[in-house]
């Protein structure tokens, strides 16, 4: 009787399950899709129940109706979006809708508030970081603010993975990568709750019980065997973040190892020894004891080609659906007869605000140096390279932190892009390597499941067996000095029309 591995990974839009064996050999794959709820301008939430909850025991029960006849699953793991917030009662039924990780900006005052009463350099000085919209303590003091009857009625306060773990065993627990976002919560040197900046926002004893992604947090209770299929007593992990769980699938879990994913929105992992605060990265616990990660993210990368196609490319659209070629296809022969530099055209690619390392939810995407000579295959080129250029920047800030790498892990839906992922190298100086395949963080959260029951013989396992590299990608170094001065026009851009996008943002607001 073979022993088997269960991933599930709870996404923003969609969440994906993966049956392995202990090999890396997967057995089945599923998968669920949702909605997320945009009631306000700046709110975003999920139903704990509705999506969370409903997207597992639908994976579960599917992937445990195709188990081999006469195996077992040895351990469930699962991940899910960045660090949100859920209050529960007593019963642990939820309060009110899940508030969604940095998507959400509704405690904007609330971190200007907590940064004003302690000071922006101890908070980072305690939590690694500076407070964001990704920070959980904050949207807690909203709660308190803004849903007073909920916040006093609330028994602990949860994220997704923490739900989904107290619905299959019961257990109250938050594994210590998601809980470096509950800010400014967690010591981020001790990596333990701390009381410090605790009291304007919530006693410590409604916070989850920590542990590593690696470690069993409980088991599958009678009930919840009912409804997921599993076997009651399964042991169940403390879970993880996707983004990290997507950076153990393609084997980035040592120090010094990067993962660079490509997405609708951008992700990096990089993993350090090290908890050395910064002000332009989240600095957050790793899956493991004793690792830390440097985490950043573009709000908008591959969401921006599709907003370029959408309102751009309506004629290759109707091509593709009329049996034509794909219509980013399309586009990216169309950038590649552009030159390095998009004949002199710059694009901030900031339309959905920006994460890392400006944090800046007001910021606005910008074409500078627009001319009537430039065609639809500049403006493409300019969009890819502004992405490209905003990847450096991020990977900037990441090595003047302190912790060198050789080369990035790419990942994503845009790793099919050779144009965009050359264009990184080139503007980046920095290899990369993509693997055979990405199954995505339902894959780490299977390997994880099985180091958790040592199924699996540590990291060396994972890189030698369950990761295969199908190409690499190397710097151009005689475009270095043509893209060299288009980067640091880049990065004079932003600071020269923030201004003017601030305003432009909040006259979009009233608009509303």
């Amino acid at each position: 009787m073979a022993q088997l591995l269960l991933g599930i990974d709870i996404g923003t839009y969609s969440s994906k399950g993966v049956l392995c064996r202990e090999d890396g050999t997967i057995l089945a794959e599923a998968r669920a899709d949702h909605d997320m709820s945009i009631s306000k301008p700046g709110w975003a939430e999920h139903d704990a129940d509705g999506v969370w909850w409903a997207d597992f025991v639908s994976i579960a029960k599917d992937l445990t109706g195709r188990l081999p006849q006469g195996d077992r699953i040895g351990a469930v793991a699962l991940s899910a979006i960045g660090a949100c917030l859920l209050p529960v009662d007593e019963s642990g039924r939820p309060l009110r809708p899940g508030i969604l990780y940095g998507v959400d900006t509704r405690a904007m005052d609330q971190i200007d508030q907590l940064e004003e009463l302690y000071g922006r350099e101890a908070l980072v000085e305690l939590g690694g970081m500076r407070l964001t919209t990704q920070a959980v303590g904050p949207k807690i003091l909203w709660l308190k603010q803004n849903e007073p009857d909920v916040y006093n009625a609330a028994y602990k306060f949860l994220t997704a993975t923490s739900y989904i773990i107290y619905k299959l065993t019961g257990e109250y627990v938050i594994e210590r990568h998601t809980a470096s976002e509950f800010n400014p919560l967690i010591n981020i040197h001790s990596g333990e709750w701390d009381e410090r900046f605790a009291g304007e926002i919530c006693p410590l004893e409604k916070l989850p019980r920590l542990g590593w992604s690696n470690e069993i947090a409980g088991r599958v209770s009678a009930e919840a065997a009912n409804l997921t299929g599993l076997l009651e007593g399964t042991p169940v992990t403390f879970g993880a973040v996707d983004a990290l769980s997507e950076a153990i699938s393609v084997g980035v879990a040592s120090p010094g190892e990067l993962m660079i994913m490509y997405g609708s929105t951008a992700f990096f992992i990089l993993v350090i020894e090290k908890p050395t605060p910064s002000d332009e990265l989240w600095l957050d616990m790793g899956a493991f004891k004793g690792t830390y990660v440097y985490a950043a993210g573009l709000s908008t990368s591959g969401s921006a080609t599709t907003w370029f196609r959408d309102q751009f490319a309506k004629d290759l659209i109707r091509e593709q659906q009329g049996g034509g070629d794909n219509a980013y296809a399309v586009l990216a022969r169309e950038a590649a007869q552009s030159p390095a530099g998009a004949n002199g055209l710059l694009m901030l690619p900031y339309l959905s605000g920006e994460r890392t390392p400006i944090f800046d939810p007001l910021a606005r995407g910008v074409f500078a140096g627009l001319g009537l000579n430039h065609t639809r295959g500049d403006m493409y080129r300019a969009v890819l390279e502004g992405t490209a250029y905003a990847i450096r920047h991020n990977l900037e800030a990441m090595l003047a932190a302190g912790t060198p790498f050789k080369h990035g892990v790419a990942v994503g839906g845009g790793t099919q892009n050779d144009l965009w992922l050359q264009m990184v190298s080139d503007i980046s100086g920095i290899p990369q390597i993509v693997p055979e395949k990405t199954i995505g963080a339902s894959y780490g959260d299977a390997y994880l499941a099985g180091m958790a029951i040592g199924a699996v013989d540590g990291l060396d396992t994972l890189k030698n067996n369950w990761v295969h590299i199908a190409k690499e990608i190397q710097p151009n170094p005689e475009l270095k000095p043509v893209y060299e001065r288009h980067y640091q026009l880049f990065r004079k851009l932003y600071p020269q029309t923030k201004e003017i996008s601030h305003a432009l943002a909040q006259l979009q607001e009233e608009q509303l």
